[in-house]
């Protein structure tokens, strides 16, 4: 009997004043089970030695692949830009993303393929079990239904759940390779990326399972939406308009701005606004989700009426 052959796959991981935990992530990306994989870094201009470290370690493992160092970033959606500009595809089958200070679980990858496989879907993203200094774990469920254009409202998960296969993650390269300086002001590159699936009708897969250990710190870019302080974050962002400036970015880079949601909602000002809360269903996966965009529609509507609104 020939043996299946094992899937090939990329993996891109960003990294930024990670000495503390890069090495618990590299290893448990290395210790991966039932997939052969190469793993590229790209580090953006660190002061803790974290590139001098992984300079290093690239010099022992082979499956290692430092990307050039001396760039700054600034923040982690540009350094996977850098990575999706420059790691060349040429013999994997899949595409994964990597966060510097999470812990995979052992058969993340090849659960992911199998999964992939047996739905015939072209991005998988998962669950995940975010996970606190103090030793306080809580899994969190991000595989609500899929709705209709939640895709310019919210990504599938965090970046570091995405699994592509070598179609999607293609076309993701092109996007991102012809962009202009746009694509530097959209801060997410998972949301971007599950937009570009969705708009061009690759399947979407979110499993419910678990894949690996969120580590939450003071540090977080973005972390897990738990508790009130993370609230009044994220709803100063979205009162302040952020969040639907992010989506009309996202829209206009993927090709989806003749889509209801944005030409008839978000470029239509007070009436615009009142009109997409009445879509709330349709925009986000999770009720509780849909009530909050309801309430932040309504009160844009009210307070914050677009440019030029003439209502």
């Amino acid at each position: 009997m020939v043996a299946e052959p094992r899937a090939r796959i990329a993996v891109c991981l960003a990294a930024y004043n990670g000495a503390q935990f890069v090495t618990a992530q590299i290893n448990s990306i290395l210790e991966q089970t039932g997939v052969d994989l190469q793993l590229f870094v790209s580090v953006d201009q660190s002061a803790d030695g974290t590139e001098a470290r992984l300079l290093q370690w690239s010099r022992t493992e082979p499956r290692l692949t430092l990307l050039p160092l001396g760039h700054r970033f600034g923040a982690a959606a540009p350094n996977f830009y850098r990575l999706l500009r420059d790691v060349d595809l040429t013999g994997f089958d899949y595409l994964s993303f990597a966060d510097q200070d999470d812990i995979w679980c052992r058969g993340k990858l090849w659960r992911a393929c199998l999964v992939m496989t047996e739905h015939e879907a072209a991005g998988y993203s998962s669950n995940f079990t975010a996970f606190w200094p103090s030793g306080k774990e809580t899994q969190v469920n991000k595989a609500w239904p899929q709705k209709k254009w939640d895709f310019l409202f919210e990504s599938a998960g965090p970046g570091c759940t995405y699994v592509l296969r070598r179609d999607l993650a293609l076309a993701l390269q092109d996007l991102v390779g012809d962009a202009n300086d746009q694509l530097l002001r959209i801060d997410y590159h998972d949301w971007l990326t599950y937009a570009l699936a969705r708009t061009h009708h690759y399947r979407w897969v979110i499993d419910s399972w678990s894949s690996m250990k969120y580590r939450q710190h003071a540090h977080n870019q973005i972390g897990v939406n738990s508790g009130w302080k993370s609230f009044r974050l994220r709803a100063g962002k979205v009162l302040s308009g952020y969040g639907f400036e992010q989506s009309l970015l996202v829209a206009g880079l993927v090709g989806a701005s003749s889509l209801p949601v944005i030409d008839r909602g978000l470029r239509r000002g007070r009436l615009g606004y009142l009109w997409l809360a009445l879509q709330a269903r349709h925009c986000r996966r999770k009720r509780l989700d849909q009530v909050w965009f309801f309430v932040s529609c309504v009160l844009l509507a009210v307070f914050k009426p677009a440019a030029g609104d003439g209502a």
